[in-house]
């Protein structure tokens, strides 16, 4: 599958084109993006690859499918135009401005015919994977509490605006792994931490809560503004409980210039001092970590293509999340808890 990178910031060049590269099936074969900071960073890691100034000439140039990597405000029509073309298409986080705005667009690509995956590649991250396995072993039983946090120090990556701040930033990937661990969610309230930037006003920082229709609760919060960087789970359940602190492995391997092509096998595992602890009436054991990749998101997705199966994140679960983190929102600002339907 020949693909083009449409934005090559911080997004299109640590999320997206490492694991596209490190993916079976996939080849990258073009980038869009016109800013010369970002041409020489792209020419400086991948001499020779063809560079555009906006996705029609991608298009032309001939391609398979796009991965869409630009701000939220501007996917839209991003989206709509590779439709138009009959290309497919993975759109990064968040997919839209709302679960409205999300599900038009999916329509849109059944009724071209066009594959559409959101980029929700954290189901992929260690600690994830490893907790699914903790909980697909069944010795926790029934889960209560789920308790999901992420902090990072990083203020001057915030967005202000209407399609800004952190509940769609993290908030997006954070109540994405919920969902999809413990089921469609049936109320949600949260609390917002509001900051004011150069740009307007906007969240920094968050707990949701959400109740699922399965029964669990999810805790989910998450800070780009206290100078705390941090990543923990815990889950809480009839049979005892599991906890682990992450690090974040995949990112941090990226952005100190490692590459998952250049070691599959051994990319992606937490460090020893970050693995897990499952507690039961048996005891404590140590839980070593299982793999994360986040190539694998664009091997499913080259595959799904190839031969008609699912995506690896439908839109439909990109809805989900939106309507969660519009009710989220909702609720900080009304100070009520929202029903979801």
């Amino acid at each position: 599958m020949r693909i083009g990178l449409v934005g090559y910031g911080a997004g299109g060049r640590w999320f997206h084109a490492p694991y596209i590269d490190a993916a079976e099936g996939v080849e990258l074969v073009g980038v869009v993006t016109r800013s010369p900071q970002r041409i020489a960073e792209l020419h400086a890691e991948r001499p020779g690859m063809p560079t555009y100034g906006r996705i029609t000439e991608l298009l032309a140039a001939g391609v398979d499918a796009v991965a869409i990597t630009t701000p939220p405000q501007t996917r839209r029509e991003l989206v709509l135009e590779a439709i138009a073309a009959g290309v497919h298409i993975v759109a990064d986080k968040p997919f839209a401005t709302s679960a409205e705005s999300a599900a038009e667009l999916g329509a849109a690509a059944d009724a071209a015919g066009v594959r559409l995956s959101v980029f929700h590649q954290r189901r992929a991250d260690a600690d994830i994977v490893t907790l699914t396995q903790v909980l697909d072993a069944g010795e926790l039983g029934p889960v209560w509490r789920f308790h999901s946090s992420f902090d990072l120090d990083e203020p001057g990556s915030l967005d202000a605006g209407p399609h800004g701040g952190l509940l769609r930033d993290l908030g997006s990937h954070l109540v994405d792994q919920a969902l999809w661990l413990f089921g469609p969610a049936v109320r949600v309230s949260a609390e917002v931490d509001w900051v004011d930037l150069p740009a307007g006003r906007t969240d920094g920082g968050f707990v949701v809560t959400v109740e699922h229709a399965t029964g669990p609760v999810s805790f989910l919060s998450a800070s780009k503004l206290n100078r705390l960087v941090q990543r923990s789970l815990a889950v809480y359940a009839e049979g005892g409980s599991y906890v682990a602190t992450g690090s974040d492995v995949q990112t941090g391997a990226i952005k100190a210039g490692r590459r998952p092509k250049d070691d599959p096998g051994g990319w992606g595992y937490e460090p020893e001092q970050h693995w897990g602890r499952l507690t039961t009436a048996m005891g404590t054991r140590v839980v070593p970590s299982a793999q994360g990749n986040h190539a694998t998101y664009y091997s499913a997705f080259a595959a799904a293509v190839a031969t008609g199966g699912p995506v690896p994140v439908p839109v439909s679960d990109a809805v989900d999340v939106l309507r969660v983190l519009d009710a989220a929102r909702t609720s900080a600002l009304e100070h009520r808890v929202v029903g979801l339907d």
